[in-house]
């Protein structure tokens, strides 16, 4: 591929979801100083923790203003992760948590077991001597000493919460202090997953993919008080069901303040941490975190975007096993989710990385047998997707 198609593939298609980036100001707008604010908090489960119903998914995010001023503002737990960003989203929230008193934020961040299978089930390589040595580069960025939740990130098999040698690395860590409460983050099978793990009741905090979209939401919602009755404290992520809009040519947005208090209806809902990249996602969510009545128009939005396709992907894991040359399905429809509803083709094109698929997993076959709840085009959107793979990484932003 020449660098002129390069730059053009990179302009015209994925990475042109992207659009463009505003430059951003070094602080933060002096409207959004409000030292009066009513705002919303819940008990985090048997942690005991409270925390706003609003809190920041750093993902991101890469502008430590914004942090600071959601901080200033009332938000205050912060959730973030090993791999983000090659590590800088760990390391700009450092720089950031270096200066504040370390009882007045709640920290997590999760790290993600090797060696796990496409079945999502740990492997003789998935290891707690790996776990603990990511883990310890994440508290080296992050400039503490312990954080207060430690996720073993994206649990999509049960036989992953009940793998040894990571409940004794995560044992360890608590030993240690390095680490508070224990949770794990799900974005596929999580009713499955949810469920084993309230019966099991190792697990203080759950974090998991809800929003108005899911197509098994009765099964969600059923494990999620189970849980929540257990004990577990319950985060929603991918509130927004896929991002800021419906459709990859961004036409149809997603009412995100109306999708935010629709999660939070749920009152087995603790928090929720959506992403904020820009000061008008900051105004919009902290509007939300006084208050989470859901007005006429609120809910006639969510109704009619219940009715669209959308880009989200419930995780229902319907779709397991269909394909027959063993496809990881859910996940490429997440890297498309990634790259079209986020905006984000850096973290569609690392999750591509990790799954190994190839820039054309299709190829071999003439017609898609994969049957999709949602009705997605499985084989357009993947190799729709699967093109970045051939894209060079100084390209993908």
């Amino acid at each position: 591929m020449s660098k002129t198609s390069r730059r053009s593939f990179l302009r015209t298609g994925l990475a042109g979801a992207a659009g463009v980036v505003a430059l951003r100001p070094s602080v933060y707008p002096q409207s959004l100083v409000k030292n009066d604010r009513n705002i919303i908090t819940r008990k985090l489960g048997r942690t005991g923790l409270t925390v706003p119903v609003i809190s920041f998914g750093v993902m991101r995010a890469d502008n430590p203003a914004l942090c600071k001023a959601a901080y200033d503002n009332g938000i205050t737990m912060f959730d973030t992760a090993n791999g983000y960003q090659n590590g800088n989203n760990e390391q700009m929230l450092g720089n950031i948590f270096k200066d504040l008193p370390r009882e007045s934020i709640i920290v997590e961040t999760k790290v993600k077991a090797a060696g796990v299978g496409n079945d999502g089930g740990p492997t003789s390589q998935t290891t707690g001597e790996d776990f603990i040595e990511k883990f310890n580069v994440s508290l080296g960025r992050l400039k503490l000493e312990y954080v207060d939740t430690l996720f073993v990130h994206g649990v999509s098999n049960p036989e992953l919460l009940e793998h040894k040698p990571i409940l004794a690395a995560l044992d360890k860590l608590r030993k240690q202090k390095k680490v508070r409460f224990i949770g794990f983050s799900t974005h596929s099978n999580m009713a499955a997953v949810i469920n084993a793990a309230a019966d099991s009741r190792n697990w203080d905090v759950i974090l998991t993919s809800y929003n108005f979209r899911l197509n098994n939401l009765d099964e969600v919602n059923s494990a999620i008080k189970k849980a929540a009755s257990a004990g577990a404290g319950i985060v929603a992520m991918k509130t927004m069901a896929g991002g800021g809009f419906m459709d990859k040519e961004k036409t149809r947005p997603v009412n995100a303040s109306a999708a935010l208090k629709w999660a939070l209806s749920n009152e087995d809902i603790c928090t929720a941490i959506p992403g904020m990249t820009t000061f008008d996602h900051l105004d919009a969510n902290l509007k939300v975190l006084e208050d989470i009545s859901m007005t006429e128009q609120d809910k006639k939005d969510i109704l009619a975007a219940a009715t669209l396709q959308g880009m989200f992907c419930s995780g229902c894991n319907g779709c397991s096993g269909q394909c027959p040359s063993g496809l990881p399905v859910q996940e490429l429809m997440r890297a498309y989710m990634y790259a079209y509803g986020y905006s984000n083709p850096s973290l569609a094109y690392s999750l591509l990385g990790e799954l190994g698929t190839g820039p054309a997993p299709c190829m071999n076959c003439d017609t898609c047998t994969v049957s999709c709840r949602s009705n997605f085009r499985v084989r357009e959107k993947i190799t729709d997707i699967s093109r970045l793979v051939n894209v060079p990484s100084d390209f993908i932003v």
